[in-house]
């Protein structure tokens, strides 16, 4: 069976996203870690820079629903790839770290699962 060529595949968000619930029926706790750490640093890219933001007085502030909101950063695919590679990379060199230390190996074994996890819905 052929794949079909209009079938596009998840975006990577959706990819980690959906492999959470099956980590944790699996009770893989460093997939389960990793996914939901390599998440949480795509949502902070997308947050909003508001350093120029500046109290004043209430009378002056903008009124109605919505209006000191701000849309957040919209992330391309290539984005969320490379701050999950970032993650990756991360774990990775910590795990390294932790080789060099005395009683580190169980730690190290761990983010090289954890960087496994991750490395798994890349190319997928």
């Amino acid at each position: 069976m052929r794949p079909d060529p209009n079938c596009r595949p998840l975006p990577l968000r959706d990819r980690l996203r959906a492999e959470i619930p099956r980590a944790m029926k699996a009770r893989d706790r460093d997939a389960t870690k990793a996914l939901r750490s390599a998440l949480g640093a795509i949502d902070n890219a997308e947050a909003v820079d508001a350093s120029d933001v500046q109290a004043g007085a209430i009378e002056s502030s903008t009124v109605g629903l919505g209006t000191a909101e701000r849309a957040r950063r919209h992330l391309t695919e290539s984005d969320i790839e490379a701050i999950v590679r970032n993650e990756i990379t991360e774990r990775l060199t910590a795990a390294a770290e932790y080789d060099s230390l005395a009683g580190g190996a169980d730690r190290a074994a761990a983010l090289r699962a954890e960087a496994a996890a991750l490395t798994a819905h890349l190319d997928g």
